[in-house]
């Protein structure tokens, strides 16, 4: 009896070694899949859904000439506005490079879009859709004529109605053409 019992014992091991050696390992969930989210489901980042585009802009030497920088936000998220409404949020910000003897002057930021949010006290100053940055750029008088690319950076923190996601930064180019 107790051999029977020894087989039946090893045999019933074996199936057991044999089943979870055949089995798929369970793992843990990844720390930034959301629960019932499918892992191939995209990242939401801020460059994702903000776009930016300068339109081109030509200056006679030694004068001055505004750029348009147009800001595209996908529907359903914002920006904060500059200045932002409170001073821990971060603003949208233009950054321009002087370059080839064109520099920038005063940049100027459109008004703002006010938007209550559950979690926040008061509406916040915020961009939406399509808005427009305006850049006075200057050549100076010595700038070699001729077309030329002014590198611009922007940097921006999406959100949507209940979180805000990491700010990031998109790098554009503002064509230039010096008469």
């Amino acid at each position: 009896m107790t051999t029977r019992l020894t087989y039946i014992l090893l045999a019933g091991l074996v199936v057991l070694l044999t089943a979870a050696a055949c089995s798929k390992p369970i793992s843990a969930p990844e720390p930034n899949n959301i629960a019932g989210a499918s892992p191939s489901a995209p990242r939401i980042t801020s460059e994702g859904v903000v776009k930016a585009a300068a339109q081109p802009v030509e200056i006679p030497a030694g004068g001055s000439a505004d750029a348009i920088v147009r800001i595209t936000i996908q529907s359903g998220y914002h920006v904060n506005a500059n200045p932002p409404t409170y001073p821990y949020l971060k603003a949208t910000v233009l950054e321009i490079t002087p370059s080839d003897g064109v520099s920038d002057g005063q940049i100027f930021y459109p008004k703002p879009v006010e938007r209550k949010f559950a979690f926040a006290d008061k509406p916040l100053s915020v961009y939406e859709g399509e808005t427009d940055l305006k850049v006075s750029l200057k050549a100076d008088k010595a700038a070699k004529k001729g077309e030329r690319s002014i590198p611009a950076r922007l940097r921006i923190q999406a959100c949507d109605e209940q979180v805000c996601y990491p700010p990031g930064a998109i790098e554009l180019q503002i064509a230039v053409n010096v008469k």
